[in-house]
Order: structure tokens, then sequence, then C-alpha cells
């Protein structure tokens, strides 16, 4: 997190804030604007869709996403990202809370997901070959129908590529490691509207998987959460998509770690073998890592399992036993009323 100058006294400059009349605080009093942002992610839907093969894994880990695919799907307090939203100015990339700005920082991004912040910037141009760029890396191309300008259907690459065959070789299971990445990516780092459809500029990013790793893909997703506030916090907007950055900084709306004893807290990002939790039932999953047992350097097929990102600690149930003040207006009410000793 980085603060930066800025103060109330400067909130309602408008040489500096241009975009106030388009900005939801302008309306945050009116009775029609009461209504929380609906949060865009679709992992619940991919982890349903496609179970990551085991042979897979190894190439997951290479190219830096096992973390992610291990924060699974997180339940998010909507009326708290709302409240954030609100105080997002796009002039400046911060927020306005009392004590001073705040930002989310490519450091937020490495520690919270555990992604890569150094090396070449993800970039990619209009894919014009899509035939060609699909048949090299995936092995398969799509039908018309499972094209969207330069994108693919994540229906249609799961069924390609979901169950390799028990006799795959090492090229079929890259291609399926391929193809989860991708499906990953838009279920959770770059989630859409709709989640339906991948973007194939990020395929010519995983023809390597070694190369994969040194992009800076925190940068990327700092980026588009940078984007999605910004837009989300002018013209009305109804959806946001983005990642975790506030229960690691704010007090408010915050979990409490204080839970029943058949979830114990996890006091610091811990592994699991063998993918426990992709054999639990999809309701239980979400908070299986914290009731399995800590397993510590632990490898599968010579390939060592990374520590996972500070996020996963965020994946428990959410109840008003755990969050009592899940109210846009208590919320707004808590930021109000913020302190400098409560930001972290």
């Amino acid at each position: 997190m980085a603060f930066r100058g800025l103060r109330d006294a400067d909130h309602l400059d408008t040489s500096i804030y241009v975009l106030q009349d388009r900005h939801r605080s302008h309306l945050v009093d009116t009775e029609e604007f009461q209504e929380v942002l609906h949060l865009r992610q679709h992992m619940r839907a991919f982890l349903s869709m496609w179970r990551m093969d085991p042979r897979i894994r190894p190439y997951v880990i290479r190219a830096g996403f096992y973390g992610i695919y291990r924060l699974r799907h997180i339940i998010i307090d909507w009326p708290l990202i709302t409240c954030l939203v609100e105080r997002w100015r796009p002039e400046t990339h911060t927020f306005h809370v009392p004590v001073r700005e705040m930002t989310i920082t490519l450091q937020d991004v490495a520690i919270i997901l555990g992604l890569h912040i150094d090396g070449p910037d993800v970039t990619g141009t209009r894919v014009l070959d899509v035939a060609g760029l699909c048949g090299d890396l995936i092995g398969v191309i799509p039908p018309d129908d499972a094209i969207r300008g330069s994108a693919i259907s994540i229906r249609w690459l799961c069924q390609q590529l979901s169950t390799p065959s028990p006799d795959a070789d090492e090229v079929a299971l890259q291609r399926s490691a391929r193809g989860f990445i991708l499906a990953l990516m838009v279920s959770f780092l770059f989630a859409d509207k709709k989640g339906v459809h991948v973007h194939l500029c990020f395929l010519s990013l995983l023809r390597d998987f070694t190369q994969t790793l040194s992009y800076s893909w925190g940068g990327a997703v700092l980026a588009h959460t940078y984007r999605e506030l910004c837009r989300a916090s002018l013209d009305r907007r109804r959806g946001i998509s983005g990642c975790l950055w506030s229960w690691e900084r704010l007090h408010v709306g915050r979990l409490d770690f204080g839970r029943a004893a058949s979830y114990p807290a996890p006091p610091f990002p811990h592994t699991l073998r063998d993918d426990d939790a992709d054999v639990v039932p999809g309701d239980v999953a979400d908070g299986v890592d914290d009731v399995l047992p800590v397993q510590h350097g632990v490898e599968h097929e010579g390939e060592p399992e990374p520590a996972l990102p500070l996020g996963c600690r965020w994946r428990v149930p959410l109840t008003q036993v755990h969050n009592p003040s899940g109210v846009l207006l208590l919320y707004r009410d808590q930021l109000d009323a913020q302190t400098s000793d409560q930001v972290l």
C-alpha cells in the first residue's frame, strides 16, 4: 500500500477532480444509489467445469499460476467493495479516506496473489491467425462458433483439453496446461462480465512456461484492477472485477480469524498434498485448506510445492458471525470515522 499527500480539504477541488459530476460519490446520498456493486468472478464455475489433472500441475507451477489456482473461489463482501469504489478517484488512482490517500501497489499484488512483478510487460495485439496459433500451442483449431474476434470459448477449450488421455505425452500435457491457465486467467485475474471467452493474446505468452514465469503478470493484474476501479466509479456502473486487497489493509469489514474449531485459522500460507481440495464437493471446497492438515516441503513427481500466496488465508466462509457489519451504510460510517492506526 502507498500513501500520497492530498487530504480531505481537497476532496471537492474540481480543478483536480474533473470527473466529479460522473462519479459515484456524487449520488451516494440518493436513494436510487444504495444498491451494491456486483463483483464479477467466475472461479466457482471454472472449478466445477475443469478439474486440474495432476499431470499438468508441474507446468502450472512452472508458469507461476499455481498459487492463483489454489486461491480458488473466495466469497467477497460486495458492500465493502462498493464502499471502496465510492472513494476511488480515477483522476489520481487513489482511494480517498479520512487519514489520507491510499492505493494498491505492485507489492500488494506480489504478496497477496503471489504473482511476479518484475520482467517484461504483458502486452498483446489482435490475433490474426487464430487457427495457426491454436493449432500450434493447444493442438486443436476452434470452430467458427467458438471464436469471437481474437477470443475463444472457455467451454469449448474445456471440452477439448480438460481430460488428457491416460497415455498423453509431454506435448499433449503442455497443451492441456496452456488451456487450463487460459481459463484460469479469465475466471479470476482478468475476469470480464460473462467469463465465457478468453483473449488469445495470452496464449502466445504460454509457449515456453519458463519464459511465461518471467513476465510481469502482477503488473498486468494491477493495471486491470485500476481500470476496473475507474470504470466502476463512473457512470452508474453495476459491476466490477478485480483482486483482493482491502482485508489486508483496512479494518472495515475485515474477517475475524476467531472462528469455530472446525475452521482453525492458518497462521501463514501453507501447502496441501496431492490437491486434496480437488476431491471435495464444490460447496465445501471453499474452506478445505483451513480444515486439512498443513503439509510442508511436499513434492509431486519431483516438482516442489510452492508456498501459497497470502490471499489464501481469506478463503473462509463469510457469514454474519464472521462479519457482522456487512451493510453499505455502516461501512460508509466506519470509513468516515477511520483513524491512522486502523490502516496497515
